[in-house]
């Protein structure tokens, strides 16, 4: 009796609201993201758009200064591929390693160290005395310079939600083309004046500069994933406790377009100034200048694709299908480079180049990828593992452009190769990249992001 009485009671349990996962980790973000203001972010996007303009005037310096460093040093087509392709093998060599640092230190002193170290080294490449000690100074830049894409994309999904992280990635890595374009001239004009082994050290040192206010800006801390976060990362299919990363197509799709990328971006870099100045004849500072005007529209390409892709985003569009096709059509923009070394007019085949640099509207999707596809907790091993494979690219191109010239002597198979290359590169993001996450880790930058269901590309009437 007593037992059918117990069974009969029916205790009053007053209701419970259950979080869900989403809700719990927003509320467990908030008070990270609260910390650091809106005004405050972007200042830390234009300190990291300022670190990628120095990074890129640094490692351009060498192309610029090229005729006069072969002339002195005695160095024919082979020895200045070696010399421009030596900077790539220590910052090949150290994406992954820095991207797996980058995850796991504070990037406050991390990125303040390795760009003391990068500005110091382009210092004193005009100490050197042979090519043995540029190829030295070169390889302890790279290393120097290897924190900047791993170390700024990790920022970047720090601070801004997956839905807006378009115009802030094409922003700051716009720093890029913006140093080789102003770079260019303003190195031709200080080699003028003040001689190649002059300009390095005014440049390097100089920019020391920088570290005054990203002391003063960058935080002590960034935001921090919650535990529920770090145990939803643990758990990710691919990863084992001790694994470097997690391994899935997505990875291996972006390692391939990256490769192609690459190639076609450090032909650019390494050759375009020696082309204008050998293949065109142009005066060293008339080619300094045209060579700028290229990487001015790769400049303005970078934050505009952004711009474009996250506006179609947030008024609906399936952020895959955006993020590909701009991607897509900026990659074939890379084919103008074809007809450009086939021009008699210098001024027509400037203007074809440049038309190749349209390229540049899809860098911003290339770095939204590795945000939207690796695991919050793995964000700068991805960007790593994608920039090392973009670099090892970096390494074949100079040698192999350098070789191709001294075989055929013409620049026209070289630039036609990189073109091809960066063309072949659109197909892994269509057949190998899947879809990309939603936009459900909106949280981190505490700004909710489109509710929104995603249309179709080409939506039907």
């Amino acid at each position: 009796m007593t037992g059918k009485c117990l069974r009969r009671i029916r205790l009053p349990v007053p209701p419970v609201k259950m979080d869900t996962p989403s809700q719990s980790i927003a509320a467990g973000s908030r008070p990270a993201t609260a910390a650091i203001s809106n005004s405050r972010r972007w200042s830390i996007v234009a300190l990291l758009f300022a670190a990628t303009f120095i990074n890129y005037v640094d490692r351009g310096t060498i192309s610029v200064a090229l005729p006069l460093i072969a002339r002195d040093l005695h160095l024919g087509p082979e020895l200045k591929g070696v010399l421009l392709s030596a900077f790539f093998w220590s910052y090949a060599l150290m994406q992954v390693p820095i991207g797996w640092v980058v995850d796991r230190w504070n990037l406050r002193y991390l990125y303040t160290g390795m760009f003391l170290l990068w500005s110091l080294s382009q210092g004193l490449t005009g100490l050197a005395a042979g090519l043995g000690m540029l190829i030295v100074f070169r390889v302890l830049l790279g290393i120097g310079e290897s924190v900047y894409m791993p170390g700024g994309l990790k920022i970047i999904s720090s601070l801004f939600a997956p839905t807006d992280r378009g115009f802030p990635s094409g922003l700051f890595n716009s720093g890029m083309s913006a140093g080789l374009a102003i770079g260019a001239p303003l190195t031709a004009v200080l080699i003028i004046r003040y001689g190649w082994r002059h300009m390095f050290l005014i440049v390097g040192l100089t920019a020391l500069l920088w570290l005054v206010p990203w002391l003063a800006t960058f935080p002590s801390q960034l935001p921090h994933q919650s535990s529920e976060e770090r145990a939803t990362v643990a758990t990710a299919p691919g990863r084992t406790p001790r694994s470097l990363v997690t391994l899935d197509r997505n990875l291996l799709g972006l390692c391939l377009g990256a490769f192609g990328m690459g190639y076609y971006w450090y032909l650019f870099v390494t050759w375009l100034p020696d082309y204008l100045i050998t293949a065109r004849h142009l005066r060293l500072l008339t080619a300094g200048f045209y060579a700028g005007l290229p990487f001015l529209v790769f400049t303005a390409g970078q934050p505009l694709g952004g711009w474009i892709a996250d506006r179609l985003i947030r008024l609906g569009w399936d952020q895959t299908r955006v993020r590909k096709s701009i991607l897509t059509f900026g990659y074939l923009c890379g084919l103008f480079l074809i007809p450009a070394t086939h021009v008699r007019s210098s001024i027509c085949a400037i203007w074809l180049i440049a038309g190749g640099s349209l390229v540049g509207l899809s860098v911003s999707s290339y770095f939204v990828f590795p945000q939207s596809c690796a695991p919050e907790s793995e964000i700068g091993t991805w960007a790593g593992c994608q920039n090392f494979v973009a670099n090892v690219a970096g390494i074949i191109a100079p040698l192999a452009t350098g070789f191709l010239i001294a075989r055929t002597g013409s620049y026209s198979s070289g630039f036609t190769l990189g073109a091809f290359i960066l063309v072949a590169a659109i197909l892994p993001y269509w057949l190998i990249v899947s879809e990309l996450k939603p936009a459900a880790a909106a949280h981190l930058s505490g700004r909710p992001s489109s509710d929104r269901p995603p249309r179709r590309l080409n939506p039907q009437p």
